[in-house]
């Protein structure tokens, strides 16, 4: 039976989670996800953990934040006044903002915190600075 090796394309079901098993993501009850494996579509770690399965199987793997999301940068958190915002975004501790720089370059930021005068901004990705556990069912190997 074939196994899954560099550079097929794969489509997997899985349910992710944190260290304290709280789910983030789940692909149960939607179309399988598809990627091609070593094509760096997906986080490392999850792409190293399709290796070598065989359609049917089941894998769950723990991928520290290295193979994930990476570390946070504290360089990609930063402050920006109140006033720069405009007064029709209502500012929710969590919510996502779109910026966009002067090239039009868009980056992704949520609210950290924020007062009257300053909003502080985070722009790594929300599962950056942790370990997952990704519970994998392969489904086929195209």
């Amino acid at each position: 039976m074939k196994t899954v090796e560099k550079g097929n394309t794969v489509l997997v079901h899985y349910v992710g989670k944190l260290l304290d098993g709280t789910i983030f993501d789940d692909s149960n009850g939607k179309d399988p996800l598809k990627f091609t494996v070593g094509e760096n579509q997906v986080i490392e770690g999850f792409d190293e953990a399709v290796l070598g399965l065989k359609v049917n199987d089941n894998k769950t793997v723990q991928i520290p934040k290295e193979k994930g999301y990476g570390e946070i940068d504290e360089n990609l958190i930063f402050d920006l006044p109140t006033s720069s915002f405009p007064k029709e975004i209502e500012l929710h501790t969590g919510s996502e903002i779109v910026l966009s720089n002067p090239e039009g370059e868009e980056l992704l930021a949520y609210i950290k915190k924020f007062d009257e005068n300053i909003v502080t901004l985070d722009a790594n990705h929300p599962l950056s600075g942790k370990d997952l556990i990704f519970e994998i069912k392969l489904v086929e190997i195209l």
